[in-house]
């Protein structure tokens, strides 16, 4: 980040009234504009805004500026082109993910909203970028704008609504289900073999037995290559499992990705969980192009909206809408720590009925966060399960601290591993103790186990960790989430 906009972010607050004043000089000329033709102005415009906003907030000239609800800081200036940011990969120390460099362009658009008259609009949901307005001016749209009952985000696929067919006949899922009966549930995650043998998922899966709830399928984890998410999930649908559908932002567009979720719920999958996805520089395809066209919150946004309104994000009205329990992710354990838990509100406002979080290692950390979550009464909005995962070596522990995106593992937890005589004993008696301390945390509706390449020492942690007998104990928190109930469901 550059001194101009360090200071920018410093000084937010008075830049915010003065930038509001030049708007309100914007709208007083529009009838000028007007009468001199907005399409002439536009590439004159353009350029000088063009300039003056790069030098001083770094602008991309996305054509719909979004600087007065982000803390003045241009969330195009993201890595990940993040629209409702920040992602769980910040590192320790506020840097980006990708970059360790450079700042995290969300670390400064919430320190710059906390100085802002107008910082609560941060909490709000930025629409996905419309990639026709690159390089136009949003100051002559500001005045346009306001000289028009019409909005620019308008589109002729809503200018005639039709009827859409509301079919669930399916009714609601395991999983949510559970959820919403009080249990205390357990999910797990598994990552696709590098293979087309579908024996190479589901031997992995048979380890579970019918001790877990739901198997997550990871869409690309790390940006590494596997077999889809989709296509290990309808496997394993197949055969009598519970799974839940990931898919990532990085690698597909809005098109894709609302067509392959549209065809994961003709075929039969209940549950899916938005992710951005880790940046391509971590994967082994290095060179590939990431795509990021939306972030998680507008997939939730979009997902929601083709459920409950029954149409795309273009506006065009499904024949058919899905039947989906929407998930997100959140993670409690990465920087800006103090709105981690306003982030998470903001995806459940835009659809999130569950959330799984990052690893948890630091159980004082997650207290601290539920305390926010249950002062927000988030916890009453979506049911919040706690990820957990037992560690095999002191190798993977450190490793898991410096590559894996927003893991934080303490120096407590490093010292247990150095000092154990049994590394992968000791891992998977520090897991048992977390999970036993978060069933007692009052919020929490579940565990999400991610126990990577060591799927076979899960039966054991559930049983050591008295959650084999989960069935017979409800939880009188769980049973107090209210979820939005879709007209025609069961």
């Amino acid at each position: 980040m550059t001194l101009v906009r360090h200071w920018v972010i410093r000084h937010a607050g008075a830049i915010e009234r003065l930038y509001r004043s030049f708007e309100r000089v914007l709208v007083f000329c529009g009838p000028l504009f007007k009468a001199v033709g907005f399409h002439r102005l536009e590439k004159p415009v353009a350029f000088i805004e063009s300039r003056a906003k790069k030098f001083f907030f770094g602008c991309h000239m996305c054509g719909e500026c979004t600087l007065m609800s982000t803390g003045m800081a241009c969330p195009m200036t993201c890595r990940k082109s993040l629209r409702n940011g920040p992602c769980g990969g910040v590192r320790p120390d506020g840097s980006c993910e990708l970059d360790k460099t450079i700042k995290c362009t969300w670390v400064n658009a919430w320190e710059g909203a906390s100085r802002m008259g107008s910082g609560a609009a941060i909490g709000r949901q930025q629409r996905p970028v419309h990639y026709n307005k690159f390089g136009r001016s949003s100051w002559l749209r500001v005045a346009q704008k306001e000289l028009s009952a019409v909005s620019d985000f308008s589109n002729k696929g809503q200018a005639k609504k039709k009827s859409c067919k509301q079919e669930h006949a399916r009714g609601r899922g395991l999983l949510e289900e559970k959820l919403r009966q009080g249990e205390f549930v357990v999910t797990v995650e598994l990552s696709p073999p590098d293979s087309s043998n579908p024996e190479d998922i589901l031997s992995r899966a048979r380890l579970f037995g019918n001790m877990v709830d739901a198997i997550n399928i990871t869409d690309g984890s790390n940006a590494n290559c596997h077999l889809s998410s989709l296509a290990a999930a309808v496997l394993l649908k197949q055969e009598g499992y519970t799974p839940i559908l990931q898919a990532t932002c990085r690698d597909r567009n809005r098109i894709a990705l609302q067509g392959d979720i549209l065809g994961a719920a003709a075929l039969g999958i209940e549950n899916l969980l938005c992710l951005t996805g880790d940046g391509v520089e971590n994967g082994d395809h290095p060179g590939a192009k990431p795509v990021f066209d939306l972030d998680s919150t507008s997939l939730l946004g979009a997902v929601r909206g083709m459920c409950d309104e029954g149409r795309f994000l273009s506006g065009r009205y499904l024949k058919s809408a899905p039947n989906i329990f929407l998930g997100a992710a959140a993670n409690p354990f990465a920087p800006p720590f103090d709105i981690r838990a306003v982030h998470m509100a903001k995806k459940i406002e835009a659809g999130a009925n569950f959330i799984q979080t990052q690893y948890c290692f630091d159980i004082n950390a997650l207290r601290d966060f539920m305390r926010k979550v249950r002062a927000l009464g988030l916890h009453n909005r979506a049911y919040i399960l706690v990820g957990v995962g037992p560690l095999v070596s002191l190798k993977a522990a450190n490793w898991m601290n410096e590559n894996v995106p927003g893991v934080n593992i303490p120096k407590n937890i490093i010292k247990r591993m150095q000092t154990t005589e049994n590394p992968k004993l000791e891992g998977k008696q520090i897991c048992i103790e977390l999970i036993r301390e978060i069933i007692k945390i009052k919020g929490v509706a579940g565990v999400h186990i991610m126990a990577h390449r060591c799927e076979e020492i899960v039966p054991e942690i559930l049983e050591e960790s008295g959650l084999r007998g989960r069935h017979e104990r409800k939880l009188n928190m769980a049973a107090t989430v209210t979820l939005p109930v879709k007209q025609g469901r069961k």
